[in-house]
């Protein structure tokens, strides 16, 4: 059976079509269910590495906090720990990041919580019926949680080829244990191309790199294949097994997207944003050139639904498959595959413009 999507495109002449009135009509369309009276309602979006500048505005969250009150829900703004270094690998960290990109409760109407708690070990073993995990870790405030809104930003991955909704429920949901889990990928260093400039050795969170001889190498058992490193190398030095390490990496983030919503006794609403494609994620402390121009917002209550229709949009403007292109060595589309397979949602959608 088709799932429903909901659209609206990037146009406005009015202000009645306002980016946030569009916003507002699509989680109208898609949430009717997922928020009750006295909910306690995790938002759950991104609020970006330091450095970053493409995440999703404060003034946009605002709208699905206002929302989430008008249906009788007391909303509260989320995200976990990261499992590599940066702005964002403790609460404290992450909370100053999250306030010094405007996502203060005087700009967005909810309060802040990390919900992995100060340092990453808050979660809770969620059983899966996976082929790979028989449970995964979810943070403790988003399983506490009543109900939840998942705000993502559609952009391009360097592992998953394209982050939308199902990332942002596997990796966003997950605490670093957990994360560390779905990455299955170990780095190699291509000495010949390595310029020696040592951003690797600096960005690694395990000390798995070395420094000798003015090259880097990589201690496959030290690395965790969070795949920083591979982010930051200038001169594309450090690969992996593209074949086998990454379609293993996209069925691991399907299962955890799949525990962070199992038991859940509301529907998950989900609203992506098609616009600021980059690149790469928001994890990067930088914001690349777009790739595309913008889309507009789509929402669902079926993540892999969702997802497909981003790309199908996104590939339609364009005239080409815009991650395939990016990524060549990338099947984007097998976490949504296996999506399907695990019964994470469904790949067969219709498209309603609202």
């Amino acid at each position: 059976m088709a799932s429903k999507v909901f659209f609206c495109g990037i146009g406005s002449k009015t202000a009645e079509d306002n980016k946030g009135s569009k916003i507002v009509r699509l989680l109208e369309s898609a949430g009717g269910k997922s928020v009750r009276k006295g909910d306690l309602t995790a938002i759950k979006l991104h609020f970006g590495e330091s450095g970053c500048d493409s995440f999703i505005r404060p003034i946009f969250v605002r709208k699905a906090a206002d929302w989430v009150k008008k249906q009788g829900g007391k909303p509260f703004l989320t995200d976990t720990g990261t499992l590599y270094t940066g702005s964002r690998k403790n609460a404290v960290d992450h909370l100053v990041t999250a306030l010094e990109h405007g996502f203060g409760y005087e700009v967005t109407g909810a309060p802040l919580i990390i919900a992995d708690g100060l340092r990453g070990n808050d979660f809770v073993e969620i059983p899966v019926k996976g082929e790979i995990f028989s449970s995964v870790k979810i943070a403790s405030d988003v399983v506490a949680s009543d109900g939840m809104v998942v705000l993502s930003h559609f952009k391009g991955h360097v592992m998953g080829g394209f982050g939308g909704a199902v990332k942002n429920l596997a990796m966003g949901c997950a605490p670093a244990q957990g994360k560390k889990d779905q990455h299955s990928a170990r780095m190699s260093v291509d000495r010949e191309r390595c310029i020696g400039c040592g951003r690797c050795y600096r960005s690694c969170s395990t000390k798995a790199v070395s420094m000798g001889d003015h090259k880097a190498s990589i201690d496959v058992e030290l690395c965790i294949g969070c795949g920083e490193c591979l982010t930051v190398c200038p001169a594309s030095a450090i690969s992996l097994d593209w074949r086998t390490d990454l379609p293993l990496f996209q069925r691991r983030m399907a299962e955890y997207a799949l525990g962070a919503v199992t038991g859940r006794k509301r529907p998950t609403v989900y609203l992506n944003f098609v616009v600021d494609i980059t690149p790469q994620c928001d994890c990067v402390p930088w914001s690349d050139d777009r790739v595309i121009g913008d889309v507009g917002f789509l929402s669902s209550t079926d993540p892999v639904a969702l997802d497909k229709a981003c790309l199908d949009l996104i590939n339609s403007r364009a005239g080409r498959d815009v991650f395939s292109d990016l990524y060549p060595r990338i099947d984007h589309m097998e976490q949504l595959r296996y999506g399907e397979a695990m019964g994470l949602g469904s790949l067969e959608y219709s498209l309603e413009e609202v």
